[in-house]
């Protein structure tokens, strides 16, 4: 082992050198000389600090040196470093004036340092936050029905608990420990400060007893088992276990959403062949398509595309409107049945009242006592400022997508002239498929930009607490994120074909190359398409680099390291081998369920697969954040919460976005509005049904509009131009001067009403769901009602027992001065009622704090 540099200094104090009760000898727990050594400490006088069941006692630090500790008292840190240097040494001397203690381990590469901090630190935040010390003890079979309290045990065992001095939390202690680490030291330096200067190379809390959860949750064969949320919980913290617990609810809710995009999709193929739409385009033999693009140079037969347009029956047909219905009804379901279940889960651990902004105070405190509180406060300048940059990186993520229709108007012009026949007949499939691998490349690269640039942002708006920083730098990260993973979306659904003029007289990017057109089946298809890859690759592709990259990672790592003969030092660096974690780690895991959960509602009107995919992905997602979280990372720090914080929001957002944008679809994209216009007034069945004739017959000729092939500009160019006097093409115009005919209006103002009437049917649907199924159960707010009323009738009754010793005691007092001089006449049992009564009243007295 190598020499011990970080030793303390000789000469200070029988604190430090003898531990608190030997400083305290001849002085008394509330002396003068005690409150001025722990004064001087932390500015804390034990007795003026209230505990739940008693006066705080005098912390009891243990008899040894800083540098020697039991064995069975577990480290709270480890730091590391690549030596023992002057700054390091400075860092643990701060600490150890805090109340830590610490100890120097080396191998042959790295030096270890393990932080523990002194039990006072925990009695301190026991204090000022009213919690008995120590982990809850599970309710057992024979708790259930009693009353709940601190932390889910049983109001009966809950004295027991506080009476008990068992050691605090692991959590608690990690949460704490890492609070005061994280901090500026006296020289005004942050420990992120001190790894930027390669003064530490990094720092975490130990994996201890995570064999439990590593039998009964993080294990692939465990995939289709209930999460013990409360296990995880007294492992990784509220917001961990809170995240799973979300998790999985919500995959527990796509199980019927699957089941119906299963069965509408599949309904599809019980007309694959017998659709009306699909045998008029199979059998249009003479009909001819007019060229789409530059690279295309020869008419193409409508037959041609039979295939893509039974295929495009199969998700765009008369059940999607009723399944864009169901998920706007099943999102809102899902979030408010989840909100029940938030608040009997908080409600379990006796968090239902918990204020984070006390606890940060606390541990403010805790760390510095001369803390100062930093006010609420708002700047409309700083404010314009970041909605400035906040804009103009949304249209940056806007351009992102313009930049895509450069890359498709110019792959079609490439895969035109390539020497692959394949390629050269099927430009927009290719165009299609490549088109959604850059845009999947280009959301890796502009996730990495769009986090710096938010965490820039929340700098500038300089936040008052740390939670207040992560709900800020939440909204704004996923606002890019939405635009950067949605914007090729929304212009395909709602842009793609429709500014592209028509045959003869088109749109050109700069002049030069005409605009991409849809696919000759739809638009549909081609937002099918997209779809179908990028969750595809998202739940593929990214599930396995997120367990592959960590694994080989942790690998490499551990072959690297030498392992020691101290069991101790071989436990830290086992830790150290680990994956290293930091404040996104969790973020991450939220943000990539809030992509997947607007994926699989807000464009599910033309990809009714999603939820049976977000299915799938989810039920192996919550496997591999166990595994990783429990084998593969080193421990993540616990944190308290009692929800899911400003991710409840974005959901709910992106359920009212989802019933706009579905609504879009399926008025906009969707062939399902001009095939009700057709069947209703233009069709054969306008005037009434007739069983003969489908009432869709005639419905293409009706749809495509008619090109003359002279008035193209260059008509030699066209392949077998001579034999073909017009064409069509997917538009409503006049054949004449080739403007927007009668029917285009009528399904304009059709489809304007549609939308308008679907977004407010769907919205009130969402309304009253929300108000049907109340956010937390009647359970809870009676069990919360009933908590309220015994302490106002405790209350109540510590009065009238006050109310009526006073009444006894003036009874008597009056009693004694009417008797006053008469001798014999006062009796020994009145002395005994008065003495009795005079205990009440200052017993009653000091229960009802002195009214």
């Amino acid at each position: 082992m190598r020499r011990e540099c970080c030793e303390p200094e000789e000469g200070l104090g029988p604190l430090v050198a003898v531990g608190w009760p030997r400083a305290m000898e001849g002085a008394g727990a509330s002396g003068r000389h005690g409150e001025s050594l722990l004064g001087a400490l932390l500015g804390w006088v034990p007795s003026a600090l209230p505990c739940p069941a008693q006066v705080v006692p005098a912390p009891a630090w243990p008899h040894t040196s800083f540098l020697q500790t039991k064995a069975s008292e577990p480290w709270d840190y480890v730091l590391v470093a690549d030596r023992c240097t002057q700054r390091n040494q400075q860092f643990l001397e701060n600490l150890r004036k805090k109340g830590f203690h610490y100890e120097v381990k080396e191998d042959q590469k790295k030096v270890f340092f393990g932080i523990r901090a002194d039990s006072w630190i925990f009695d301190l935040y026991c204090a000022l936050l009213l919690e008995p010390k120590g982990p809850a003890p599970k309710p057992s079979a024979g708790d259930r029905g009693l009353s709940v309290g601190e932390q889910g045990v049983p109001k009966a065992k809950l004295k027991n608990v506080m009476a008990t001095q068992t050691p605090i939390p692991p959590t608690t202690r990690i949460r704490i420990v890492n609070f005061i680490l994280e901090s500026k030291t006296a020289a005004g330096d942050t420990f992120n400060d001190l790894l930027k200067d390669k003064v530490f190379e990094t720092k975490f809390p130990l994996h201890k007893g995570e064999g439990d959860l590593k039998m009964k949750w993080a294990r692939w064969r465990n995939m289709f088992r209930e999460q013990p949320i409360d296990d995880i919980r007294y492992y990784f913290g509220e917001k961990v276990a809170l995240y799973f617990a979300w998790l999985g609810w919500y995959t527990y809710m796509l199980v019927p959403a699957a089941v119906v995009g299963l069965i509408i999709f599949l309904s599809g193929f019980s007309q694959f062949d017998a659709s009306q739409i699909s045998k008029e385009i199979c059998e249009a033999h003479d009909i001819f398509m007019c060229p789409r693009g530059d690279h295309s140079r020869r008419y193409q037969r409508l037959s041609d595309t039979c295939t893509f347009a039974k295929l495009t029956h199969l998700f765009d047909n008369e059940g999607t409107v009723l399944f864009a219905i169901f998920m706007a009804l099943w999102a809102t379901v899902f979030l408010e049945i989840w909100k029940r279940k938030r608040a009997q889960v908080v409600l379990h651990w006796d968090l239902y009242g918990w204020d984070e902004d006390q606890e940060e105070m606390a541990l403010e405190l805790i760390n510095f006592p001369d803390y100062t509180l930093q006010r609420h406060e708002h700047s409309y300048l700083r404010s314009s400022i970041i909605l400035i940059l906040s804009l103009f990186m949304i249209c940056l993520m806007i351009g992102m997508a313009h930049v895509l229709v450069v890359y498709r108007v110019l792959a079609s012009a490439l895969f035109s002239n390539s020497a692959l026949p394949f390629l050269e007949e099927q430009v927009t499939t290719a165009v299609v498929v490549t088109g959604a691998l850059v845009h999947y490349i280009t959301i890796l690269i502009m996730t990495k930009i769009n986090k710096r640039v938010a965490l820039k942002l929340c700098d500038f708006e300089k936040p008052r607490t740390f939670s207040e920083r992560e709900s800020k730098f939440t909204v704004k990260f996923f606002t890019l994120q939405f635009f950067a993973h949605f914007s090729s979306l929304i212009y395909i659904a709602f842009i793609l074909g429709r500014i592209n003029g028509h045959p003869g007289k088109s749109v050109r990017l700069a002049g030069l190359w005409k605009l991409e057109e849809c696919h000759l089946s739809g638009c549909m298809m081609d937002l099918f398409v997209q779809m179908a890859i990028i969750m595809g690759l998202k739940q593929t592709l990214s599930n396995c680099m997120e367990f592959l990259h960590p694994w080989l990672a942790h690998k490499c790592r551990s072959i690297r390291g030498r392992e020691s003969w101290d069991p101790e030092l071989r436990d830290w660096q086992r830790n150290y081998h680990l994956n290293p974690v930091n404040i996104f780690s969790l973020f991450d895991e939220f943000m990539e369920m809030m992509i997947q959960y607007g994926f699989t509602t807000i464009f599910v009107a033309a990809f009714p697969l999603a939820p049976l995919l977000a299915l799938f992905s989810n039920l192996v997602e919550i496997r591999l954040d166990a595994i990783k979280m429990v084998q593969l990372q080193q421990r993540l720090v616990p944190r308290k919460a009692k929800d899911i914080g400003t991710w409840l929001q974005v959901l709910e957002t992106i359920g009212v976005l989802a019933v706009i944008a579905n609504g879009m679809i399926i008025a906009f994209t969707s062939e399902f509005i001009p095939r009700v216009v057709y069947k209703y007034r233009y069709g054969p069945c306008r005037q009434g049904a007739h069983p003969a004739v489908d009432c869709l017959t005639g419905y293409i000729n009706y749809s495509l509009s008619v090109f003359h092939t002279k008035n193209f500009r260059d008509p030699v160019r066209i392949e077998s131009s001579q034999n073909v006097t017009e064409c069509r093409y997917r538009d409503y115009r006049n054949a004449q001067d080739y403007n927007f005919s009668e029917q285009f209006w009528v399904l304009l103002a059709i489809r304007m009403a549609f939308l308008i009437l679907f977004e407010h049917v769907a919205l009130c649907i969402k309304l009253v769901a929300a108000w049907f199924v109340p956010d937390v159960p009647q359970s809870v707010k009676n069990s919360v009602l009933e908590e309220k009323y015994q302490r106002l009738q405790e209350k109540y009754q510590t009065f009238q027992k006050h109310q009526k010793c006073q009444e006894e005691y003036q009874r008597l007092q009056e009693m004694r001065r009417d008797v006053r001089g008469a001798e014999g006449l006062r009796t020994p049992d009145v002395g005994k009622t008065l003495r009795d009564c005079g205990v009440q009243i200052n017993k009653a007295d000091g229960a009802a704090g002195g009214c």
